[in-house]
């Protein structure tokens, strides 16, 4: 039996091949993909600005999606939390595998893997040929953990899951947002407006940054307390005496950067109080440099987490979120538009302009 698989070559190129199934290896999983969003960073492959999908070489892409449990590997009877699984089932899993060899994962923290990205690209003409999920199948390596989905989050809701949802969830939690403190988000893209719902159920008040009226809007509806459109208020001096008039003077407890923006470091540390906490997501380029004052760091004992990836667990703890808090947060909001497989080129032309604000390919 074969499956079909999208491979992105050289900029703005992509194609299609067909490859038989894999033979399915002790302890991997091969899943039917049911759906898969168009990323960000599978934007910046396809533009071939990042260093996977850069090249002439053909590579699988693709990496949030739920699939279905087409062929079990010998040895695996419940996914990586120890529930009972079977073929037909629907799963998630994390888009870097956990080598458990390196130094960052014998001290537990597989977030930061130094093997992560091994299989991440790979040419759809070698072997397991599913290596990305803009493709009929996806294959789970032994080495990657995956989770059950419950029956009652929609695949819609549940296809974002591996990469924004987690990030975000993990990065507050490293950042240990506690009841009672003051979130301050940079950004109301996807990731910005699931920390905003996260952050309430902790029990925070949240402001919420954003130059886009229409996202505002949304944020509001995502639980936002305040939010400050930096349109209107361009200055930022005026912006900070506003987030200190918000927080009786103190300024935000943690803040969270999701903009992708270099220059939005230097506002998020004038943002916070004393003995704040910044979570860095959205500026992970080493390419991009900006202009920062360090003393609010040290003068203020700040505290900076960059979060590159998330712990594999954080799947199945925002899945039990979505499967808790769907209906009182608009998630479904996020599903803008649906393609087929054979219409990727026009989702990723979409997606690239900002037509839409996420594409779902069904294959």
């Amino acid at each position: 039996m074969k499956g079909k698989i999208v491979f992105f070559e050289g900029e703005k190129k992509f194609g299609f091949a067909e490859e038989i199934l894999p033979k399915v290896e002790d302890g991997a999983v091969l899943t039917k993909v049911l759906c898969t969003n168009i990323c960000g960073s599978d934007i910046k492959n396809w533009k071939g600005t990042s260093s996977v999908g850069m090249g002439d070489k053909p590579t699988c892409q693709g990496h949030e999606f739920v699939g279905e449990i087409f062929e079990l590997g010998k040895g695996v009877e419940t996914d990586s939390m120890g529930q009972p699984v079977k073929v037909g089932d629907r799963i998630v899993a994390p888009y870097f595998i956990t080598c458990g060899e390196c130094k960052a994962c014998k001290a537990g923290r597989y977030d930061l893997c130094e093997n992560a990205y091994i299989h991440l690209g790979n040419n759809p003409s070698e072997w397991p040929h599913f290596g990305g999920t803009f493709a009929s199948h996806y294959y789970i390596y032994p080495e990657q953990m995956f989770y059950k989905v419950p029956d009652s989050v929609p695949n819609e809701l549940a296809v974002g899951v591996n990469c924004a949802f987690s990030q975000v969830y993990y990065g507050l939690e490293r950042a240990n947002l506690k009841s009672g403190e003051t979130l301050l988000i940079q950004g109301a893209g996807g990731l910005g407006l699931y920390a905003s719902a996260i952050a309430k159920e902790k029990g925070a008040k949240v402001i919420l940054m954003d130059g886009v009226k229409e996202r505002l809007e949304l944020a509001e509806k995502f639980g936002a307390d305040y939010t400050v459109n930096i349109s209107e208020i361009s200055d930022l001096g005026e912006r900070e005496n506003l987030v200190k008039k918000l927080t009786n003077g103190d300024g935000a407890d943690v803040a969270l950067e999701v903009t992708g923006f270099a220059g939005a470091f230097e506002e998020g540390i004038r943002h916070l109080g004393i003995m704040g906490r910044y979570v860095v997501i959205g500026i992970n380029s080493t390419a991009v440099n900006a202009v920062i004052s360090p003393g609010y760091i040290t003068r203020k004992a700040l505290t900076v987490y960059g979060v590159v990836r998330y712990l594999p667990e954080y799947i199945h703890k925002s899945l039990k979120f979505l499967e808790k808090y769907q209906d009182k947060y608009p998630f479904k909001d996020f599903s803008e538009r649906k393609f087929s497989l054979d219409e990727i080129g026009e989702a990723l032309q979409m997606s690239a302009d900002r037509k839409i604000t996420r594409a779902i390919i069904i294959p």
